[in-house]
């Protein structure tokens, strides 16, 4: 069983009085309740964690981070000697292990593009969250309105190292949202969430007018838009799907794209298949390597790299030939 400390600290002292009745007798236990407001963690000598208690109906307890998962889980070992993996309470970072949902934070685009920046947003996360965490000793504090244990069974807790709350340096650094849910922390937790997206760090750069991420680089009177992202990460020869063209559809209407093309300045040219329809709202990816068409995602099937990191121009035209769009990078 995991030894919980809870709120209250009595602390029983047995005064042996010497003199005392007839010169041997034990003196009155004295109790004492603490109102302290702050962690009482203690450390034993050989460096094993301690069981540490709070004030209020906070438990707390002190513990080893044995690994970090990502920006918002990792696995710890409890007073015990149990391991045990905690997620981070009231916070969400992006992710790097599976696929990000970009409507999940808000502003930042639904498009291939808003996906990758999350990414890459999630990475920086998790390399903040190793930097405060790894290897450390840190206190796992608990809220009574969340409760311990989530859905999946794991700790929920406020992580606090060096005598700062993690999460709430998370969101106030822009590497996490707030993670809907309830509790005791909440309303502070939104206010800095809300700074953080006015002031545009950390993954809210995602989110901001013209980032690589979202921002279209060229937009028609219609409504059509085009972003690209020229530079995959590492070897763009190694990494074809990563670099891609995406078209939205903000106008009014749904765009028949069947038989459009994009190319690049060399002439290099995909042309979009019979059937293809952007609906109002609607982005379109095109990778330049291989993989399976969907309502979203469209494959090139080239062998090599496209598009040139250091510059080119991207031209969209219609299936008459006339030029749509066009956009010069350098």
């Amino acid at each position: 069983m995991v030894r919980r400390a809870t709120a209250t600290l009595v602390v029983v002292a047995l005064a042996v009085l010497a003199g005392c009745l007839g010169g041997g007798g034990a003196g009155a236990a004295t109790t004492v309740e603490s109102t302290a407001t702050e962690t009482a963690a203690t450390t034993s000598q050989s460096g094993s964690p301690a069981t540490a208690a709070a004030a209020g109906d906070v438990t707390v307890e002190v513990v080893e981070v044995v690994e970090v998962v990502d920006g918002d889980t990792i696995k710890v070992v409890m007073p015990d000697g149990a391991r045990e993996t905690v997620r981070l309470l009231g916070v969400d970072t992006p992710e790097v292990h599976a696929e990000n949902t970009p409507d999940e934070f808000e502003g930042v685009p639904e498009t291939a593009a808003g996906r990758t920046c999350l990414r890459a947003a999630g990475e920086d996360a998790s390399a903040y969250a190793k930097s405060r965490l790894a290897d450390r000793t840190v206190e796992l504090r608990y809220d009574g309105k969340a409760g311990e244990r989530g859905y999946y069974g794991r700790l929920l807790a406020y992580v606090v190292v060096d005598g700062a709350e993690f999460n709430y340096d998370l969101i106030t650094e822009g590497h996490a949202r707030l993670y809907e849910s309830s509790f005791e922390e909440r309303e502070r937790y939104e206010r800095a969430e809300r700074d953080a997206r006015e002031r545009g760090v950390g993954l809210w750069s995602c989110a901001t007018e013209g980032a690589a991420a979202g921002g279209a680089d060229a937009t028609t009177d219609d409504g059509l838009s085009l972003s690209i992202v020229a530079d995959a990460p590492g070897n763009d020869n190694d990494n074809l799907n990563e670099e891609y063209v995406t078209l939205r559809n903000d106008g009014d209407a749904a765009i028949d794209l069947s038989g459009w093309t994009v190319s690049d300045a060399a002439g290099a040219t995909y042309t979009f298949a019979g059937g293809t329809e952007l609906d109002p709202g609607a982005s379109l990816t095109l990778h330049t390597g291989s993989g399976t068409d969907t309502d979203e995602d469209v494959y090139w099937g080239r062998g090599g790299a496209v598009w040139n990191n250091g510059g080119d121009t991207v031209t969209v035209r219609d299936a008459t030939g006339d030029e749509v769009l066009a956009y010069t990078y350098e």
